[in-house]
């Protein structure tokens, strides 16, 4: 079998800890492979990825892979290129939001072998067929780790037997989407139904995406506080074009909406009014 050594432009959460992930310019002693393969996410690393491909191509042929290139996501391998306990069981999504390349790269939903794993980072998981749903749901309850689901549910698609194996999984956090203006009643109703079987704020999270064209700060601001009193822990997400531009004016906004202390005391001042 081939020894892949994995390069990756930055180093997040979920980038592989191995021998064989090295993040950015060659270490001055490598491990033996055989091959080198380049993972992209973010199109606003591209630049510096070619600047990292002339670096290792003293040590052998590389190749660039990755979502930032549009190169559409196969098979998933558990540890290749996201860090062991991360997993992805499907790919793609039904929707084409005007900010998210997903649907362009991915395509429809297209369900993946299951494979062990405790945070879920599919595009739409509840998109895939009830047998596939519920075949993910039935591999987290046999894991020992904490489990999230940080690539995100679809409020819309929510359902009350999805509700009633969570509540089995006990999920550390899980994830929403309130983006749009369309999103929030899908998200209202979510809420309701996993307050409805005991979730609370410490479960319950929401990505907002700020900062993006016609975006004002009331709006973006509204938005998060209803998400407060829907019940979720919102996460302010600042909108980055392709070329790794954005807003300046948006990041101090962008930062106090990310920080969970600071969410936690508007939380309280909510409470208080």
């Amino acid at each position: 079998m081939n020894k892949v050594l994995r390069v990756f432009p930055r180093k997040t959460k979920a980038t592989p800890t191995d021998d064989l992930a090295i993040v950015g310019t060659p270490l001055l002693v490598l491990p033996e492979f055989d091959k080198i393969n380049i993972s992209v996410v973010f199109t606003y690393d591209l630049a510096y990825v070619e600047f990292l491909k002339k670096q290792w191509e003293i040590y052998g042929p590389v190749e660039i892979g990755g979502p930032a290139i549009g190169m559409r996501g196969e098979n998933f391998t558990p540890g290749m290129f996201l860090k062991k306990g991360y997993v992805i069981t499907s790919r793609g999504c039904r929707n084409r939001c005007w900010f998210c390349t997903v649907w362009k790269r991915e395509g429809n939903i297209r369900e993946l072998p299951i494979t062990e794993g405790c945070n879920i980072l599919d595009d739409n998981l509840l998109a895939c067929s009830d047998q596939h749903i519920q075949g993910v749901f039935d591999m987290l309850k046999k894991q020992k780790g904490r489990k999230e689901f940080t690539g995100g549910l679809e409020a819309a698609l929510l359902k009350e037997w999805h509700v009633k194996e969570l509540r089995k999984i006990k999920p550390f956090q899980i994830f929403f989407a309130y983006d749009t203006e369309s999103d929030r009643e899908p998200l209202f109703e979510a809420g309701k139904l996993l307050k409805k079987y005991g979730f609370t704020y410490s479960h319950m999270r929401c990505y907002c995406l700020v900062g993006y064209i016609k975006d004002t700060f009331e709006k973006a601001e509204k938005r998060l506080w209803e998400c407060l009193r829907a019940g979720y822990i919102p996460m302010a997400m600042l909108y980055i074009d392709k070329n790794g531009e954005y807003n300046r004016r948006w990041k101090k906004f962008q930062r106090e909406w990310s920080r969970p202390a600071i969410i936690r005391s508007k939380l309280k001042e909510m409470h208080e009014t």
